[in-house]
């Protein structure tokens, strides 16, 4: 397909759907919980105000209280009054709001009377690129002179200047946030029309904003089923075939480079193994190696059990003494035993699953948990439960950390419920410092279900990381 065709994409209805209710992850850009959030509470279903959120997101609009104002006024544009005239004039695209480092240049220059020379080099030291400190300091001076001399009241010139000063160091220029915003139309062009083989893309690309274990819930989420490495399906990279995604060697720890292309090379050249033992006649690979492969259930194909492979792997490789793979002249023959039946649970291979992997992918995280209790409300829920205090479950996904005006910390966290939905806390300082995180995990939280412009989040009272039921391998 040709991914340039943007005017096309702009005007999809899969697209704009989207974006209109924030289903972003994995797009360029426009994933991050804040970003999210911005799209949901703008309602954004269109090019142009994608562009606009992808410059008002940036940390100065949102520390001076511009963004919830620009959102206000988004929805309610005849609801408010323009600081001035020529603020109106200027701004009019964007509501009063400097949105964009030209939107710096033209109210330093329309409504201080700076020329556009001295303007830019106010929006170059305000976003640290100073020339000169002196240099700045005059024109700062001039813009206060030339304010007095056309009249404007100190309350006013004091205004606009918070705004320029909280803004300018942080902001795009438009054709930064227009280029951004054609890269995030195609992205979620592919998203919404290639769910399945783009979220492989994104697993594969190891770049976006969320650790690999979010992408592959995210692909669940929308129809795939995930399986765990198999040396008869896998590749180095995560694969993909109809709904079936097969983690790639990739993600296994510990699991040697050199392995995996032995695996790949070989069943390229003569087809797929029958067995553990056709595997190591083979492929001439160290026992350490083999464990791993075991451990992760790659040889599940042969419908063993872990423990009856392992006893086999140890039977032909055990008493090799060299680690360097070295493949046998003859094949081996091994010895048969009869074995007493040798029980493996689902908690003790999502124990291995997440020593190797990092996740767990047989049974889902919640039933890791010693509790059986799920939380009283679920993330879909959570618009019927406003101005309620209630208790959530949460995976954790990412913090966000803050520091307030009077330099405590806060934190916005963003958490996956047991149905492998978003939803997004805010813990305020006192809060924080009675209950702070405690690294990943599963959380129970409680606190008031609060909603802006449409997009609820809970604000957290209390939390406290849940314990994980015994390891039943140890």
């Amino acid at each position: 397909m040709d991914v340039h065709r943007v005017d096309d994409f702009k005007k999809d209805s899969k697209v704009l759907k989207q974006l209109r209710s924030g289903e972003t992850n994995g797009c360029f850009y426009i994933e991050s919980p804040a970003m999210r959030g911005l799209l949901t509470k703008l309602r954004c279903d269109s090019y142009r105000t994608l562009v606009a959120a992808s410059s008002i997101i940036r940390p100065g609009v949102a520390q001076s209280g511009m963004m919830r104002e620009y959102i206000h006024r988004f929805h309610h544009p005849d609801s408010f009054e323009y600081l001035h005239p020529i603020m109106e004039e200027q701004l009019q695209e964007t509501f009063g709001v400097m949105v964009y480092q030209e939107d710096v240049i033209k109210v330093c220059h329309h409504f201080a009377g700076l020329d556009l020379a001295d303007a830019d080099v106010l929006r170059r030291a305000m976003s640290g690129k100073y020339r000169s400190r002196t240099e700045f300091d005059r024109i700062a001076d001039r813009f206060f002179d030339n304010c007095r001399q056309r009249g404007y009241p100190d309350g006013l010139t004091q205004e606009v200047w918070r705004q320029i000063s909280s803004f300018a160091g942080y902001s795009f220029s438009k054709a930064h946030s227009a280029s951004f915003a054609v890269e995030s139309f195609q992205s979620l062009y592919l998203k919404a029309h290639y769910p399945l083989e783009f979220m492989t893309a994104v697993i594969n690309n190891f770049g976006g904003f969320y650790r690999t274990w979010v992408y592959f819930n995210e692909a669940r989420r929308w129809g795939a089923s995930i399986h765990l490495p198999c040396v008869n399906q896998s590749e180095h990279k995560t694969s993909i075939s109809g709904n079936d995604i097969y983690i790639g060697f990739i993600h296994i720890q510990n699991l040697e480079q050199q392995v995996v292309g032995m695996i790949c090379g070989e069943r390229e050249q003569s087809g797929t193994f029958s067995s553990l033992e056709d595997f190591l006649e083979r492929v001439p690979v160290g026992l350490d190696q083999v464990i791993i492969l075991i451990r992760i259930s790659a040889f599940r194909f042969t419908g063993k059990s872990k423990k009856e492979l392992l006893w086999d792997a140890h039977l032909v490789l055990g008493k090799r003494k060299k680690r360097d793979p070295v493949r046998e002249l003859f094949p081996v023959q091994k010895r048969e035993f009869s074995l007493p039946k040798l029980e493996q649970t689902t908690l003790e291979n999502s124990y291995d699953e997440l020593e190797i992997l990092g996740f767990a992918v047989t049974i889902p995280a919640f039933e890791l948990l010693e509790t059986a209790f799920r939380g009283e409300i679920l993330s879909r829920q959570m618009k019927e439960k406003v101005g309620k205090k209630v208790r959530m479950l949460g995976n954790l996904v990412t913090i966000k950390h803050v520091r307030t005006k009077q330099k405590q910390w806060m934190n916005f966290g963003t958490f996956l419920d047991v149905e492998g939905e978003f939803f997004d806390v805010v813990n305020f300082p006192g809060s924080l410092k009675r209950h702070p995180y405690r690294g990943n995990g599963i959380y129970l939280l409680y606190g008031e279900i609060t909603e802006e412009f449409g997009f609820p989040g809970m604000t957290v009272e209390k939390m406290a990381r849940l314990p994980y039921r015994p390891d039943p391998r140890y």
